[in-house]
């Protein structure tokens, strides 16, 4: 999700490389195993992670990056609310199959015919309410709206599809908010008890949560906006995440997603006719696009890269951009977070280069030391 620009601050003049005071940290678990990345968990012998780090979790501060650190992960949480309805189907509850209408009849009749599996590979057409005028206007009056996450949609309810359902692909922060509201109307459950239960509990992801507030716990990687002859500007608590839930409203730190990831992307989590319908692919990038050429499965992209593929997903909202993949045996992973929003609208050149470093990274995954 995209917030709209600062209301106190709009960009007058072309954008420059970002001030060296904003904190990159990229972190690759390099050797098979078990273990949670940041060294919690299982321990195995030959596990290995690698970390590497730039600039300072705060401006002014001199204080270090470090992998527990908290930060938003943006759109990154499409992966895992992916997660959360694919286990459902894997456990029956839900059909990938399974149509708005049947399961959410109270949305406009217009959308009925969306599956779970368009919603989830952004092939469903339905409009993005986080570019709608009314959700701007609101966010624009006051950034730490709380919003009722049921009603996120209500601000497009009378726009139709943008096209028939399946036969396009287009990235819309609908689609996770629509599949989070059909795992609840499934089970009975609130989506952030589905997320725990599902996914960052048996994970043992004990920093991942879902607030609905603006604030950050401590200690956590400041972002900024950086317009370039100014300092930059810290955004970390500027937008509250309630007006973007399940499309992308999760608080985590570097090694959690890398944690995640490792599983969610390899062949281990889902039943595997759930992990082939995953891998099916159209040609489809998150936002902002990940290295090399990027395709679209179910709540999960494939890069593939000029050293070989990784299953992943990207975001990157007020302050934050991350990239998580791993490889598709879910053996190693890496996590790229910087604490500037990077994307084609804000960055279109470093954009570029932090492709390029992602994909540098990922060939270091795939091939070792030396590549």
């Amino acid at each position: 999700m995209q917030p709209p620009p600062h209301p106190a601050r709009t960009r007058r003049r072309p954008l420059r490389p970002a001030a060296a005071s904003a904190a990159a940290l990229a972190l690759t678990g390099l050797l098979p195993g078990t273990a949670l990345a940041g060294g919690r968990g299982g321990g195995q012998d030959g596990d290995r992670t690698e970390v590497h780090r730039a600039g300072t979790a705060e401006v002014g501060t001199g204080r270090r990056p470090r992998i527990t650190d908290h930060m938003r992960i943006a759109s990154a949480v499409k992966a895992f609310s992916g997660a959360v309805t694919l286990r459902l189907v894997d456990r029956g509850a839900l059909g990938l199959d399974d149509a708005i209408g049947e399961r959410l009849p109270d949305l406009p009749a217009a959308w009925h015919a969306v599956t779970l599996r368009q919603l989830l590979q952004h092939t469903s057409g339905l409009p993005d309410y986080s570019d709608s005028v009314a959700f701007r206007a609101v966010v624009t009056a006051d950034p730490h709206h709380v919003f009722d996450p049921h009603h996120l949609l209500d601000h497009v309810f009378d726009q139709p599809l943008g096209f028939a359902p399946g036969t396009q692909y287009r990235y819309s922060d609908s689609d996770n908010i629509a599949a989070a509201l059909m795992a609840e109307a499934a089970t009975g459950r609130p989506y952030e008890r589905l997320l725990a239960r599902l996914v960052t509990r048996p994970l043992g992801l004990t920093e991942t949560t879902p607030p609905r507030g603006y604030e950050l716990p401590e200690p956590y990687l400041h972002g900024y906006d950086v317009v370039p002859p100014d300092p930059p500007e810290d955004v970390s608590t500027l937008f509250g995440a309630s007006g973007s839930w399940a499309s992308g409203g999760i608080v985590s730190t570097p090694a959690d997603p890398s944690a995640f990831i490792r599983t969610y992307g390899g062949d281990g989590f889902l039943k595997p006719p759930t992990r082939q319908a995953q891998t099916d692919r159209v040609p489809g990038a998150s936002e902002p696009a990940g290295p090399g050429t990027n395709a679209a499965g179910l709540a999960l992209l494939r890069y593939t890269t000029r050293c070989g593929g990784v299953y992943g997903h990207t975001g990157n909202t007020a302050g934050y951009t991350q990239f998580a993949a791993a490889t598709p045996d879910g053996r190693r992973s890496v996590t790229v977070s910087v604490t500037e929003q990077i994307s084609q609208r804000t960055r279109p050149a470093l954009l570029v280069q932090l492709r390029a470093v992602e994909e540098d990274f990922v060939c270091r995954l795939l091939n070792g030391p030396g590549h």
